[in-house]
Order: C-alpha cells, then sequence, then structure tokens
C-alpha cells in the first residue's frame, strides 16, 4: 500500500521541473492577504481556501484555459502544482461546481485590491510610472450562441431577442479599424473590458469590466476618475484613441487631472469645405468668400461668410447665377457659417510632430491586448457579469505577477511574455 507520504515523494513525476519552478516564482510573488482565506461559518464545513482557489484560477490563466473543466482535468493529473496552489492532494480536489461558485461570489473589489498592490509593486521596482499611460477597450463575447457566425437565427441582433442563456450580456459594436470611416457595423452579445496601460512597459494599471453598449466615450471620465484616487495622473500624457474623443473628456483631463491629453480626433461628423489659405471658404462659383460678423457662443465662434457680390446691383455678376443671388433681396447670395472652438480640444493640433510622437506610444495598448486575449478570456466561458468581471481582473493579475516574477528573477527581457519565462524557469 502506498502511504500519503510516499504520494508526496512521488507527485513531482507527474509534472516537469520548469513548469515546478514557473508556478513557485509566480505564487511566490503573488500577495493574497486582501482575500480572508475562509469564510466564517457556524455550522458545516469551512471548505476549500478562497487562497487555493485564486490561485488555481491564476494556472488557468497560464495555462490559456477557456472552460472550467480543462482547469479541473489539468489540477487531477498535475497534483504538484495543486499542491503549490494550497490544496490538500490526500483528499479530493475541488469539483467543477466549486470552482464556478468561487468565481461567482467572490467580491471583485478584493481581486481588484490585488491588482493594485501588484501595480504598486511594480512601481517600486520601476516598471510602472504615470508618464504616458494609454487607455483602450476589449470586447469580451457572451457564451451565446447568437455569436456564432453560423447560428442562422432571425434577428439574432435585435434588442427585443436578448440571450436567454445570459440575462447580464448587452449588444455591442466592437470597433475594426479606427481609421475606417465607413458605418459598416459588426454587432455582438456581450461585455467590454475597459484597460488602462503604462505605455512605456506596456502592462496594465486598472480595468473595468462593462456592458456591451456602453460607449467608450461616455465612460473615460468616471473610469480615470477611479484610477486617479489611488494612482495619481498628474502631468501625465494620456492616450486613447477617437473612440474616447469629446470635448468633457479633453477639458477633464486638462482641467480636473492637470494633464495632457492625446486622443484622435473624431472627423465622422465633420464635413471638408474648400477653402483658401487665409481660411476663407469658397463659394460654389470657386470664388472667395467675405467675412461678415461672428456669433458668440457657449465654447464656439460662429464665424459667418458671405458672397463677395452682396451689395452689387448687377445681376451677371454670380459666375454660377446662384438661386440666392437672385432672390430680390438687399444682401444678396449665398451665406457660409465656419465654428471657431474656444475650448482644449481645438488647441490640440492632431497632425503636429509632438502629436504623433506620443500617440504612436498607443500601440502598447494594442499588444497587451493581444496577449490579454491570448488567455482565452475575449469568448466567455460563464454567464453573467460577476464572473466574467472576476475572471478578467484575474487575467490581469496574472501577467502583472508574470511581470514581477520575471524582474525579481532578473529575467527582466521577458516581463511582456508568459510563455517565454515559463520557458526559462
Amino acid at each position: 500500500m502506498i502511504t500519503g507520504q510516499e504520494i508526496f515523494n512521488i507527485v513531482d513525476l507527474f509534472t516537469s521541473q520548469s513548469t515546478i519552478n514557473f508556478y513557485e516564482n509566480i505564487f511566490d510573488n503573488l500577495d493574497l492577504s486582501f482575500i480572508p482565506e475562509f469564510i466564517e461559518s457556524k455550522r458545516g464545513p469551512k471548505g476549500y481556501s478562497r487562497h487555493a482557489l485564486t490561485r488555481a484560477f491564476v494556472v488557468m490563466n497560464c495555462e490559456h484555459f477557456r472552460e472550467i473543466t480543462l482547469l479541473c482535468d489539468f489540477l487531477n493529473t498535475n497534483l504538484k502544482i495543486a499542491q503549490l496552489c494550497g490544496f490538500d492532494i490526500t483528499k479530493p480536489l475541488p469539483s467543477y461546481s466549486v470552482y464556478q461558485r468561487f468565481i461567482h461570489d467572490i467580491d471583485n473589489n478584493l481581486l481588484k485590491e490585488i491588482m493594485k498592490s501588484q501595480v504598486n509593486e511594480l512601481i517600486k521596482l520601476d516598471a510602472i510610472d504615470n508618464s504616458i499611460v494609454s487607455v483602450d477597450s476589449t470586447p469580451i463575447k457572451a457564451n451565446t450562441k447568437y455569436n456564432n457566425p453560423k447560428c442562422f437565427s432571425k434577428n439574432k441582433f435585435s434588442n427585443e431577442k436578448h440571450p436567454k442563456s445570459d440575462k447580464d450580456c448587452k449588444l455591442g459594436v466592437p470597433t475594426a479599424n479606427n481609421e475606417d470611416s465607413k458605418k459598416n457595423y459588426t454587432f455582438y452579445w456581450g461585455y467590454k473590458n475597459l484597460i488602462m496601460c503604462d505605455a512605456k512597459s506596456g502592462l496594465p494599471i486598472y480595468e473595468v469590466t462593462l456592458t456591451g453598449e456602453k460607449a467608450d466615450v461616455s465612460s473615460l471620465i468616471n473610469f480615470l476618475d477611479k484610477i486617479n484616487s489611488w494612482f495619481s495622473l498628474k502631468n501625465s500624457k494620456i492616450l486613447a484613441d477617437k473612440g474616447f474623443d469629446s470635448k468633457a473628456n479633453y477639458n477633464y483631463i486638462k482641467d480636473v487631472l492637470h494633464s495632457e491629453a492625446f486622443i484622435a480626433k473624431n472627423k465622422r461628423n465633420s464635413k471638408t469645405v474648400e477653402t483658401i489659405s487665409c481660411g476663407n471658404p469658397l463659394c460654389e462659383a470657386g470664388l472667395a468668400m467675405h467675412k461678415d460678423g461672428k456669433q458668440y457662443l457657449k465654447g464656439s465662434i460662429k464665424q459667418k461668410f458671405c458672397c463677395p457680390f452682396r451689395t452689387s446691383k448687377d445681376d451677371s455678376k454670380c459666375p454660377c447665377n446662384h438661386p440666392k443671388y437672385n432672390n430680390g433681396h438687399k444682401n444678396r447670395g449665398c451665406i457660409k457659417y465656419k465654428s471657431i472652438s474656444t475650448d482644449y480640444r481645438s488647441t490640440v493640433d492632431d497632425t503636429s510632430d509632438y502629436f504623433k510622437l506620443y500617440y504612436s506610444k498607443r500601440t502598447e495598448s494594442e499588444r497587451y491586448n493581444s496577449r490579454f486575449k491570448n488567455l482565452n478570456l475575449e469568448n466567455a466561458s460563464v454567464r453573467n457579469i460577476s464572473s466574467i468581471s472576476n475572471l478578467n481582473t484575474l487575467g490581469h493579475i496574472c501577467l502583472l505577477t508574470v511581470a514581477i516574477a520575471a524582474i525579481v528573477n532578473k529575467k527582466e527581457d521577458k516581463i511582456c511574455s508568459l510563455s517565454k519565462l515559463k520557458r526559462a524557469s
């Protein structure tokens, strides 16, 4: 008969030493003190350690498992990893329902505290600072048949036909190309993860999971306000794509955060008017129009332009014989208006070399989104916003812990690569 001590002696044989070393380094640099290990209960057993369950979900991310069932199978066949998580391998390991209940019930604020702790540790290690930060969002598709391209259900992307499998998800529109101004929309049922990254190291600072219908532009101020409460954004250069472009967002960054905004201009609703070098528009006949007074509005000035032959009595002066020129009025000819903004957004020149220099660093957000999606979190396996929010936060915690472990073990070149650190362990 094999004794319990003998099991401990041979359990290492089922898992490679490099994998064991990797998870030892990860768990040594993961502070779970913010989560009470056991839930106090006057009756019944105290249950599984919540620290062990949290580590198990970190393993799930590191192994790129999309479903909890794959995590169960992995830990049952790699008992040494289960032991490192904190489970008693002489007893049955948690079942699927235990993991499912844990990821649904755990307070996301506790996981956010762990993430903040990891970020603060990276600040101490000089891997993260607030000089240049980038904001972006990534879609999370709900676990519903309507998101399957092979589903031919009629009106599957109609608000009146909400998926029964996930009552929390909402209809969203993913941004495929920031340069594409054509309204070729695609839809999905699900959520979105709003993420702020350090644009120099490519590491996450803060995140929040929203339902799919939430617009990026209207979510930015509240998002930045939550970050600024614990991670100072003063004198930062804040980068974002045109999905976040608005006067309110620009003014908040300048007036409240006292920072610089580098947000691409959203020009979908702007009209291109042909002008001469001094800025005066051309009429339909191709003639430069004359200034004719200003109208002062809140946040902008409306400049009026009139026909160059406005007071002429000669009916043949207009080359194109415009109807408004022959309308019998004393001041004849066409009129155009040009809006001159006086807010902070209008002073930012997105065509300047200065703007392009910093905005080019926003690609770190795209790179991080790619690494985050590689954890298999883009397509949800659970069916409620609580579980999805917790899985997303644990995914970010996993990548932050990888960065800390890489720095502590003098492997700074691998802070942004989970797979490379695993191979090098």
